[in-house]
């Protein structure tokens, strides 16, 4: 029998719980028979308070512990792309959801349920609709109507990372930038101006921009300026007066929203005239690493986990933004989540599994 290091606790079946997960659909907007039976299950163990929120569920321990850690994962999936069911091939589950992020939650679940007094208080939070706009995103469902239910000292998200621990994440922005022009018949173009042209020194500005890499508490974070989407034309014989040009900008977080979108109208400046505009469509604010926090700093350096910036966006920033640390630790790969070739190994279930019992177990 294999048990978790310095204890007498065997290590669970994690693969085939996993790939009990991913034969449970629950894409978007269809979470509540996956989130009944999460419920079934957490309901079953002593000590747990359990509360639903829609499709959306939290268990806590009140042990009276110094410190809560919040564990944390979205129970939804993206749409199936001939991979609904499970299959399992040696020690790799293959199957949609299984690394984004159904291995986060049944490394969660087994946590429950083996152990029942850990030495920090935990909660666990079981979210729906993560995969699509912010505006239907469970957790924001629970700080709206049950804020006290996601109070903690540190938070961690269950998205796939490899097995290692990044910590934080950039914010991500974009704007539509609109070119003005003059319209002519193409024929006769010199009577017109083509907005279109007049994206060329632009797009040759964001091909050569030189993004920073800050070093944020010990991670190095990657930032981007990138042309997304351009829209543009009028018909086959007409000189184009207006193009409208969708830049995404991903910036580190020891930058605010108000400081990244200064920067971005900084390189755009050269590039406009009176009549174009620049609008801010969206944003979301980064997070900082947050690893100089004790229960952060133990997790790392009991577990030797390698430490890397989240160069994505996740829900670690609206943790941040609420003045809980947090980061991901999951054990699917990235790269894999949204692919037919999704597929989650059984070794790095266990590396999360083991790491995160040791946080509970021992704390700082």
């Amino acid at each position: 029998m294999t048990t978790i290091p310095g204890t007498n606790i065997a290590l669970p079946d994690l693969l085939s719980l996993t790939a009990d997960m991913v034969d449970m659909a629950s894409e978007s907007f269809n979470e509540g028979p996956i989130t009944d039976w999460f419920e079934v299950e957490l309901r079953k163990i002593p000590g747990l308070t359990v509360d639903r929120v829609g499709d959306n569920l939290v268990a806590r321990t009140n042990l009276g512990r110094k410190y809560r850690v919040l564990l944390g994962g979205h129970t939804d999936t993206v749409p199936a792309n001939n991979n609904a069911n499970a299959r399992i091939d040696g020690s790799t589950l293959w199957g949609l959801g299984s690394a984004d992020m159904k291995g986060g939650l049944a490394v969660m679940l087994e946590l429950a349920r083996t152990i029942p007094e850990p030495a920090v208080d935990t909660t666990y939070v079981f979210y729906a609709r993560e995969e699509v706009a912010i505006k239907h995103n469970g957790l924001r469902e629970l700080f709206e109507q049950r804020p006290e239910l996601c109070e903690a000292d540190v938070a961690v998200l269950g998205e796939p990372t490899g097995g290692v621990l990044e910590a934080g994440c950039q914010g991500t922005m974009r704007f539509v930038v609109t070119l003005t022009g003059k319209r002519s018949h193409s024929a006769r173009a010199w009577m017109g101006r083509n907005a279109i042209h007049r994206l060329a020194g632009l797009l040759a500005a964001l091909e050569e921009y030189e993004p920073r890499q800050p070093l944020v508490e010990g991670c190095t974070y990657h930032e981007g300026l990138q042309a997304v989407f351009v829209d543009g034309g009028v018909a086959g014989n007409v000189v184009p007066d207006e193009v409208k040009l969708t830049i995404n900008h991903r910036f580190a977080p020891d930058r605010s929203i108000e400081e990244a979108e200064a920067h971005v109208r900084e390189v755009l400046a050269p590039f406009l005239e009176d009549t174009d505009t620049v609008e801010r469509t969206d944003a979301a604010s980064g997070a900082r690493p947050g690893m100089n926090h004790p229960l952060f700093a133990a997790l790392a350096g009991r577990n030797d986990l390698e430490v890397r910036a989240k160069l994505g966006w996740t829900d670690v920033a609206f943790f941040s933004d609420h003045g809980v640390p947090a980061l991901n630790f999951g054990a699917g790969d990235p790269l894999l989540a949204h692919t037919q070739e999704e597929r989650v190994e059984e070794p790095l279930l266990q590396i999360a599994y083991i790491a995160l019992a040791d946080l509970l177990i021992n704390g700082v």
